[in-house]
């Protein structure tokens, strides 16, 4: 197929448009899919003064992510919030519902990054950007390890949030303080 000049219209802009997506994919990284196989999204909450931990499944999302060129980087991952498991069923049922993490409402729980740094020089990167909860969305900042395995990435990181600052709970017998474990395998794509 000729263009009006005449040139080769088809094996121009077919070979500009294959350059083009081999240079994105090389700017931007891999990506890869978070599974929850290999994964842990673990919480701990002091309730009457003692600590009480769960966790959390439905792992979905995004991520591209290249050691290099961290900068480029980008996470935008998400849980189930009714896969809330305390190992109390009775416990769980309460944290689903409207005074808590209102499932029904907010079924997600999400984590979107703004900016990755790093390595530093103990080869830890900063992760910055947005998690919300219910329809409360806060900057959040912590550091965070990448450790391949295959093909693959195993993300770990931890931080702490104030359970209030999303609405979660209400003034209870629970500390306002959170502590956050993650540890997600992300699959290459």
């Amino acid at each position: 197929m000729k263009d009006f000049f005449g040139k080769d219209f088809f094996g121009k802009y077919f070979f500009a448009g294959l350059l083009s997506i081999v240079v994105s994919l090389t700017c931007f990284g891999q990506t890869y899919k978070p599974i929850d196989q290999g994964s842990l999204v673990e919480f701990t909450i002091k309730n009457l003064g003692f600590n009480t931990k769960g966790s959390f499944s439905g792992l979905d999302g995004r991520i591209s992510f290249d050691a290099k060129d961290a900068a480029k980087a980008s996470f935008d991952v998400s849980i189930d919030a009714a896969s809330i498991n305390t190992d109390n069923n009775m416990r769980d049922g309460h944290l689903k519902k409207e005074s808590y993490f209102d499932v029904e409402k907010y079924p997600r729980i999400k984590l979107v990054s703004t900016a990755v740094s790093g390595p530093d020089k103990s080869g830890h990167y900063t992760f910055t950007g947005q998690l919300t909860i219910r329809d409360k969305t806060k900057e959040i900042s912590f550091p965070f390890i990448a450790t391949p395995m295959g093909d693959d990435l195993i993300f770990k990181g931890s931080f702490s949030i104030n359970r209030r600052d999303f609405e979660v709970g209400g003034s209870s017998t629970l500390s306002n303080n959170v502590s956050l474990d993650l540890t997600v395998l992300a699959k290459k794509q």
